[in-house]
């Protein structure tokens, strides 16, 4: 009898909890939701957000807000995340970086495992490696050649010490066999500038980003890195195709959620995230840059996420980056 009361009384908790649980999912969201981009405007992240929340936007009736916070990496905004009210009405929206900053850095100001929920993919893209139009290097094999007869003096963009975009670029010169020199920037922007302007060899740019200057002939596309070549830009041979068929890298971008944040927002948040996909608005916004919808569950995601970290672990051991 006193063992049936014991069940009986957590039947009840557990009830209330999912009832209370539910009751939040049902009413969510009743006020403005914030997107946090830790990366600077017109960062992929930045552009897959903005697309994602304005249908968001239209679908909840309720305004969701992109907020750009970037610096060190994207720890900055990530920060904000992280010590945010776990209720959903804060949100991260990274790029792959988010699997790649623990690669790089020996302490992070959060548990990347712990600290935030995995809660949604916004879509995959390759990235495009460019270089000045007006350059030297008219193929990856002239960039390779004239690498190769001057190791450690070419140089390299990034869009920051740690970002997927370093980390793609090292994983290229490992593949090729060639030692550059890094040369770190605030964010995409920036180092597509530099590179446009000749100061650097070349940026590992995520496609989205750079298919303005590329449709506007102010860069030259050395190759884009996944097995095939893109739909928004068919014009532009895979590395692969080139001769390197080993060679195949990609980024992505995601929605995480601070840890205890309760699991029927974050399901709600990742079923409308995945409904988004269907938007004739966000289909065509994103075939026109490139980006792919790859629709996955929380689970689905958060296996996706550790299979990343992962790889971009055994990247920075090979090309002996030593984490800050």
């Amino acid at each position: 009898m006193f063992t049936s009361k014991i069940q009986g009384r957590l039947i009840l908790i557990l009830s209330l909890v999912f009832g209370t649980s539910l009751a939040i999912a049902q009413s969510y969201p009743n006020r403005t939701v914030k997107m946090i981009v830790p990366l600077t405007t017109g960062s992929g992240a930045d552009i897959a957000g903005r697309v994602v929340a304005k249908s968001l936007t239209e679908t909840w009736k309720q305004p969701v807000i992109i907020e750009n916070r970037p610096g060190a990496g994207g720890l900055i905004g990530t920060g904000v995340v992280v010590n945010s009210d776990p209720d959903g009405y804060t949100l991260l929206v990274q790029s792959a970086s988010y699997a790649a900053n623990p690669a790089i850095y020996k302490k992070l100001p959060y548990d990347p495992l712990k600290s935030l929920i995995d809660v949604a993919i916004l879509g995959q893209t390759p990235y495009v490696m460019i270089t000045a139009a007006d350059g030297p290097y008219q193929t990856i094999r002239d960039l390779v050649i004239a690498a190769k007869s001057k190791p450690g003096e070419i140089t390299f963009a990034s869009a920051g010490v740690g970002s997927s975009t370093h980390l793609a670029a090292e994983y290229f010169n490992q593949m090729m066999g060639i030692k550059l020199i890094h040369v770190p920037y605030k964010g995409s922007p920036e180092a597509i500038q530099d590179t446009m302007s000749g100061r650097t060899a070349f940026y590992m740019a995520p496609l989205d980003t750079a298919i303005g200057q590329l449709r506007g002939g102010k860069v030259r596309a050395l190759g884009v890195t996944s097995k095939t070549r893109n739909a928004a830009v068919p014009e532009i041979a895979s590395v692969t195709e080139q001769g390197y068929p080993n060679f195949e890298i990609g980024l992505w971008f995601g929605v995480w959620a601070p840890a205890g944040t309760p699991a029927a927002v974050v399901k709600k948040i990742n079923t409308d995230i995945n409904q988004s996909m269907q938007d004739p608005e966000v289909k065509n916004a994103y075939e026109t840059k490139g980006i792919k919808a790859t629709p996955m569950s929380p689970s689905e995601f958060s296996k996706f996420v550790r299979e990343e970290m992962a790889k971009y672990q055994k990247i920075a051991k090979e090309a002996n980056i030593e984490p800050q």
